[in-house]
């Protein structure tokens, strides 16, 4: 493979590796974090619905609230095993940065011949799909992305691939945000 040829590849894998590493980062902080802020915010409204037992929703709220027990009781659900999730994005940054390394060293060669690093890279690659868990909690795709374009320095993926903001905020998140404001609309109107 030849050096531009292999730097694209670096950056795509690279770009592979540290979404799967924050999407499993973002499955353990939704199961982490969620249930418990879905508890305070019911035990809280729970409080002010004992506090004012004639507000006019109050049949509707007890049913958010419920809905919200619910989806935190399915979230517990991962909750034996979010440690592995955790272990996991901790192994994947690792590999992550192993791409890095390669890249740049790929990057300030002056070699014609780089078997070595693509090797090197198939490895990395070969240890990433065995690390990998498919299974993921809903929406930690959305939360990755936010975790890889904003937290995350990636400048040496975009140094290959150009990332716009197509790319930053997933089209499943705009058509979501639109459906919940058609409805809002029509439920307001």
């Amino acid at each position: 493979m030849d050096k531009d040829h292999l730097l694209l590849c670096l950056a795509e894998n690279g770009y592979n590796v540290s979404f799967g590493a924050k999407k499993h980062f973002a499955t353990y902080d939704i199961v982490e974090k969620i249930p418990g802020f879905f508890a305070l915010i019911s035990l809280l409204i729970g409080v002010w619905q004992i506090y004012k037992p004639d507000s006019e929703y109050n049949n509707e709220v007890s049913v958010a609230l419920i809905f919200l027990n619910i989806i935190a009781l399915t979230i517990s659900l991962y909750n034996s095993e979010k440690e592995r999730y955790r272990e996991a994005g901790n192994q994947l940054i690792l590999l992550h940065n192993q791409l890095r390394s390669i890249y740049y060293r790929v990057k300030t060669s002056s070699a014609s011949d780089f078997q070595l690093e693509e090797a090197e890279m198939n490895q990395i690659m070969d240890e990433y799909y065995r690390t990998n868990i498919t299974k993921q909690i809903i929406m930690s795709d959305w939360y990755a992305h936010y975790k890889f374009f904003f937290q995350t320095q990636h400048e040496w993926i975009d140094e290959q691939k150009h990332f716009t903001w197509k790319d930053k905020i997933p089209f499943s998140f705009v058509l979501a945000i639109i459906v919940v404001i058609i409805i809002a609309w029509i439920l307001l109107s």
